[in-house]
């Protein structure tokens, strides 16, 4: 691609945390922002007056719960409607419900696999269409070091984020042919609200693990989305790893 400037990218899930991040980088490269929300709408409009301050003076704020597939398929029409095309789609929007194996109840595997994968299959089967016809566009996936390396707990954010890294590599297969690139991220941990909620100690035995002993930044992954976008034309079917060397394959 070259440039973000005058690129339609779509951040799914970008009120808050990583997403957020992603947005506030494409905004500064000039890219029209998509923020996609589902219940934050107070902090997706504070973040696209933000980004029209910063560069990105069509970004724009579309509420749309990416679980459930005719919402997803609305935030892409909405999209293409407003800018009449769409170049980039970051799949980022996902939550966690933390249990053991014993404890984890049907729903609470079917919410979770729900919002963190089959959210990524509903948004680009209805982006299908427009990156086909454009034949060009970047596909990026955000998936987890957890769905490479599982955790005790997470046998449902795990499972997602795993099924994340399958479904990219089979995308990139099928899209290449239509010069469409689908790459995951897979961050380690982030200093996010989500990280932030860990109690001190298990903070201190998670920072213990990571080679580089730390935790990474939004912005460090953002960065790398950033990359991909810009500079990853020959990349595609390929897994990011940013986890401070915690998992290395």
């Amino acid at each position: 691609m070259g440039t973000l400037e005058g690129a339609v990218v779509i951040i799914t899930g970008s009120a808050r945390g990583i997403g957020r991040a992603i947005a506030e980088e494409m905004g500064r490269g000039g890219a029209n922002v998509v923020v996609n929300y589902s219940k934050s709408q107070g902090l997706a409009e504070d973040l696209v007056a933000q980004l029209r301050e910063s560069g990105s003076p069509q970004a724009v704020a579309i509420q749309a719960d990416v679980s459930d597939a005719a919402q997803a398929a609305r935030l892409i029409e909405e999209t293409c409607s407003q800018f009449s095309r769409i170049d980039v789609l970051v799949n980022n929007a996902g939550i966690n419900i933390d249990r053991s194996l014993k404890n984890l109840s049907v729903q609470d595997w079917n919410t979770v696999i729900q919002t963190d994968l089959n959210s990524y299959f509903y948004t680009v089967k209805a982006a299908l269409p427009y990156f086909m016809q454009q034949k060009s566009g970047k596909i990026i996936n955000i998936s987890s070091v957890i769905g490479q390396m599982g955790n005790f707990g997470q046998a449902n954010y795990a499972a997602a984020k795993a099924g994340i890294v399958g479904f990219t590599k089979t995308a990139a297969l099928e899209l290449a042919r239509s010069h469409v690139t689908v790459n995951a991220v897979c961050p380690g941990f982030i200093a996010t609200e989500m990280y932030e909620g860990i109690p001190e100690k298990a903070k201190e035995a998670i920072v213990a693990r990571i080679p580089l002993g730390r935790v990474g930044t939004a912005q460090e992954v953002a960065r790398a989305v950033r990359y991909l976008i810009v500079d990853g034309d020959y990349i595609t079917g390929a897994s990011f790893n940013l986890n401070g060397g915690l998992y290395l394959q």
